[in-house]
């Protein structure tokens, strides 16, 4: 793998990402190139997209690939997207017909470019896009460029099952942990060093890597302002427990969508919210507090158009962030499924999980646990062999 090295500062009160860097160096590696960029509406450079800052240098792609949400990230979840051709500059959907570029979109190609900001979750399909991406720049021979970004988690923090079903799903397609930790110029080598998917050996990786992110950074000390990723990832608090409470997808309790606040509150209805509060407040989960809640999913189009309990009321929590540095947001998913399972009466419980549940948390040992009526510490303990593992594997592929 190619990294295209730049002087890195200690400490910087704003980090510089991948495209900002390339674009002080006037775009030098794209002149004259005939590049496709698979990118959507987070490619943004302080108060610019990344579309317009090329435009203000001469260059300009001859194709775009656009992930789930589309270029702009106004579609909602799972909604199938077409091509639009008659754009100035085509775009090619990778979440339609087809997630990955056909050969025939590479013809004439001299080089494939990746800028999206990733939400550091395995189950966040950005990442799934990328490596597909990947393997179509493998097979037509050219070089694959990815312009880095933050993890919003922060790369220290890696927490979860390892995922351990073969072949992965688009929704997690690598045998990483929930939160991995790491930048998706880093994952890319990752991807490629240890052959998570086919036919990558002789692939030309490049990474623009950033200046002056740290590890231990969280989004909030990265100086940048968060550019909703998706519809329901419009704030960063949501980002932040997001790999814990988007668990909750593959329930039947809500995790907030059809409200302001998607994955910052959670709920069954008819449950003893007071009680839930208490429950996990006692559980004393780092940077938390839960107030009681009653909220209802209304639908919002463009967001969430069939939320669950749509119209009705539902009891919960609200989710508050008192220290965005000590949050652990899986261990908090796992508690907060165990809180709302043992809420629901004995006749309901059989209805909590739903199909996905063991694909989004990478083993059926999450869902199995909870059935048990095990602690969720218990459970916790099981994901940290495979955790330590994977800390020893990503090491030669970390940048920062």
């Amino acid at each position: 793998m190619l990294f295209l090295l730049f002087p890195l500062t200690c400490r910087a009160e704003t980090v510089k990402t991948g495209a900002q860097v390339l674009s002080e160096q006037g775009f030098l590696p794209l002149q004259g190139k005939r590049f496709a960029l698979v990118t959507n509406q987070s490619a943004m450079v302080g108060d610019t997209h990344l579309l317009a800052l090329m435009e203000q240098k001469g260059v300009k792609p001859a194709l775009i690939f656009s992930p789930e949400h589309g270029l702009k990230g106004k579609a909602e979840d799972g909604v199938k997207l077409a091509d639009d051709v008659s754009a100035p500059v085509p775009v090619k959907s990778l979440y339609g017909a087809s997630k990955k570029p056909r050969p025939d979109d590479l013809n004439g190609i001299d080089l494939m470019v990746f800028d999206i900001q990733d939400a550091g979750a395995r189950f966040y399909t950005y990442i799934s896009t990328m490596g597909l991406a990947m393997q179509a720049a493998a097979e037509a021979g050219i070089p694959f460029m990815v312009l880095d970004r933050p993890n919003p988690l922060g790369g220290d923090y890696v927490a979860g099952f390892v995922r351990e079903q073969i072949p992965g799903s688009f929704t997690s397609l690598y045998p990483i942990p929930l939160a991995h930790g790491l930048t998706v110029g880093e994952l890319a080598g990752m991807i490629k060093g240890e052959r998570m998917l086919p036919d990558l050996e002789k692939l030309d990786l490049r990474v623009v890597r950033m200046q002056g992110w740290q590890r231990e950074m969280r989004w909030q000390d990265t100086g940048l302002a968060w550019v909703a990723t998706s519809p329901n990832l419009a704030a960063i608090e949501s980002v932040l427990l997001y790999p814990g409470t988007g668990l909750l997808e593959g329930t039947g309790a809500s995790e907030g969508r059809g409200s302001t606040r998607p994955f910052q509150i959670a709920g069954w209805p008819g449950i003893d919210a007071k009680a839930l509060a208490l429950r996990l407040n006692e559980a004393q989960l780092p940077g938390l507090r839960f107030d009681p809640l009653q909220f209802t999913p209304v639908r919002l189009p463009g967001v969430s158009s069939a939320p669950k309990y749509r119209d009705r009321e539902v009891a919960g929590v609200s989710i508050e962030i008192t220290d965005y540095r000590k949050v652990l947001p899986v261990e908090t998913g796992v508690a907060l499924l165990a809180a709302l399972q043992a809420a629901l009466p004995e006749k309901s419980r059989a209805l909590f999980f739903r199909g996905g549940i063991d694909d989004m948390a990478g083993s059926p040992q999450l869902r199995k646990g909870l059935q048990d009526g095990e602690a969720a510490t218990a459970i916790e303990a099981r994901w940290t062999p495979g955790v330590k593992r994977f800390l020893e594997q990503r090491k030669p592929y970390l940048l920062y």
